[in-house]
């Protein structure tokens, strides 16, 4: 074998010159190709390291313990930027914006995008180029069937791992959190907002409690003449449940995912719906600007013969769409801020 590591056949003929000798040299010459191959073959590449079994909407997937090139889709993208998971990849999402530091906000730029908003474009090429070693799918449980499990799963192990209705954020996230290994930076701010939630529910323990809440959504339909009802447990009331507001009522009609807590009600129908209310919240733009399907409502007629539009208890309710710990702190804030009028209140 010369200095470039190729066997010079003719050298060792000369040398053992017997049928014997010649045998031993092809099978010489046979097992250093094998080598030589497996050498530039797949057990050159990086070891995944050691695995484990991990339970996902889409069933058990081995995942590795510690992965290092995560790709995050849909709600898993707020999730792993709040908890400094290592992203190669990410889809856009959109709604998790006004809840990114600075320095989130730069990472989520600075990622390649492997999909859109809607996750209905995934990039599967895309994906593979990034040569990730798990990748955690965060679309809602009735959803991850539009999803071609079967062209993700050759690149990387697939946790599908999503809400079933907008309150789920908190189990999901941490989840999504679990299987990219990155549960320091989940439970830091979790422990954050539950110690703001624990301050807001004893500063509003004198007022809340008696109160029968009503809220209106931002995702009424203008065209239909209707209005988003939201009840417990939906996106624009979940955080405020955790300080002790109470949303009374249920669906009428429950359906799948977010329909099992909120509906679509005519507006001629406003009174019936939030009559019983003593208060009602409302959800407003990040900025505090009305969204057009929640001005139709406070524009009807019928909005000023509210008992809690009467009692002046109405409060809009910004950064309703948090769906991580850290997001929701923000949402806190902005909760607290609306209610304030409520501690001046005689009693």
């Amino acid at each position: 074998m010369n200095q470039n590591g190729i066997v010079n056949v003719e050298d060792h003929m000369d040398r053992y010159g017997s049928a014997r000798a010649r045998w031993a040299l092809a099978l010489l010459i046979a097992l250093l190709t094998l080598v030589a191959s497996c050498a530039s073959g797949p057990a050159a590449q990086e070891d995944a390291g050691p695995t484990r079994e991990f339970q996902a909407d889409n069933g058990t997937v081995t995942i590795p313990v510690q992965p290092k090139r995560v790709i995050a889709i849909g709600y898993a993208v707020p999730t792993l930027l709040e908890a400094g998971t290592p992203l190669v990849g990410i889809s856009d999402f959109a709604r998790a914006l006004p809840f990114l530091t600075p320095e989130q906000r730069k990472t989520y730029d600075s990622l390649p995008r492997v999909a859109g908003d809607t996750n209905t474009d995934i990039n599967y090429e895309a994906i593979a180029a990034l040569k990730p070693d798990l990748i955690v799918l965060g679309v809602p449980k009735v959803a991850v069937g539009g999803v071609a499990l079967d062209q993700l799963t050759p690149t990387a192990p697939v946790v599908a791992i999503g809400p079933l209705v907008p309150s789920d954020w908190r189990n999901y996230s941490r989840q999504q959190a679990d299987a990219a290994a990155s549960l320091a930076g989940f439970d830091a701010a979790r422990t954050a907002y539950e110690a703001r939630a624990a301050e807001l529910r004893t500063k509003y323990q004198r007022v809340l409690p008696g109160l029968k809440f009503g809220h209106v959504g931002s995702y009424g339909q203008i065209a239909q003449g209707t209005f988003q009802r939201e009840y417990a447990n939906s996106g624009g009331t979940n955080i405020a449940q955790d300080i002790g507001v109470n949303y009374y009522g249920q669906v009428r009609e429950p359906g799948p995912g977010a329909r099992a807590v909120s509906e679509y009600t005519s507006l001629e129908e406003l009174v019936p719906s939030l009559g019983q209310a003593d208060a009602i919240t409302y959800s407003v733009n990040p900025d505090g600007s009305v969204p057009d399907p929640v001005k139709q409502v406070l524009d009807t007629p019928l909005w000023a013969t509210l008992p809690g539009v009467k009692a002046k208890r109405t409060f809009p309710l910004r950064l309703t769409e948090a769906t991580t710990y850290g997001g929701a702190r923000a949402t806190l804030d902005a909760i607290d801020t609306s209610l304030a009028p409520l501690l001046k209140a005689p009693r």
